[in-house]
């Protein structure tokens, strides 16, 4: 399975677990991760699993400020990978393959990427 983890914004750490289902992410109270965001619209983005290829797609639903994926717009369904980064609005998701069980794990898997991805400075 997979999971969406908020890096940035006013619910940094948040999580979302994906399953084998299509999510929607935006700012309407009923979605299963609703963002506090003004700049994100109420239904912004999907997230649809392919039972066929086994991956994850993200697609935006027509928002007014656009989705973007690694800091590119996306204007159709993109495949999701590893690390991948998503921006809507004023907030940052992070697209992990690991299926999460607690906001400790989530925190622990978004310090532990984070410290991958940081270059080394040699002196």
């Amino acid at each position: 399975m997979a999971s969406i983890i908020i890096t940035s914004g006013e619910q940094q750490g948040e999580f979302l677990p994906l399953g084998r289902r299509t999510s929607v992410i935006g700012r309407a109270e009923n979605l299963p991760l609703q963002l506090l965001d003004g700049a994100v619209s109420r239904k912004h983005l999907r997230i649809r699993y392919d039972e066929a290829t086994k991956q994850y797609y993200v697609e935006d639903m027509g928002s007014t400020h656009g989705t973007l994926l690694n800091q590119r717009r996306i204007e159709a369904a993109a495949l999701l990978t590893e690390g991948d980064e998503l921006r809507i609005g004023r907030t940052t998701l992070l697209f992990t393959d690991q299926d999460l069980d607690d906001r400790e794990s989530a925190l622990s898997h978004y310090k532990k990427f984070g410290e991958r991805s940081r270059p080394t400075h040699l002196a």
